[in-house]
């Protein structure tokens, strides 16, 4: 089970500009602000830019859908085709990711809560 699509993040290669860029369009500051993710929160969704993105395979940004069993889901996905990217990963706080690129090639993330 899903509970929707609530973050995307974008591959940048200038984290600083791409920050400033954010900064403009969603008028609020990052509430994450790090050499190697800066993250954003505007109207329950959540923004990141991630300057290691293209390096991990990421060609855009990537929507990241909150489930509640990221082990499973991407057991499921990787069953019905999907190309492994990211195996689960912790990023900090109890926060898992992972992701997958579909038969067309379109990247899929997954998220976990602790």
């Amino acid at each position: 089970m899903t509970a929707g699509l609530k973050t995307i993040i974008y591959p940048v290669k200038d984290i600083a500009r791409a920050k400033a860029l954010f900064s403009a369009l969603l008028e609020v500051e990052p509430y994450a602000d790090e050499p190697y993710y800066v993250g954003f929160k505007d109207a329950g969704q959540d923004v990141g830019l991630d300057p290691n993105g293209h390096a991990k395979g990421m060609t855009g940004p990537v929507p990241y859908w909150h489930v509640s069993d990221i082990r499973g889901r991407l057991t499921a996905l990787l069953a019905a085709g999907a190309e492994l990217l990211q195996d689960v990963q912790e990023v900090g706080g109890g926060r898992m990711i992972a992701s997958v690129k579909d038969a067309d090639g379109n990247l899929v993330g997954l998220l976990q809560d602790a």
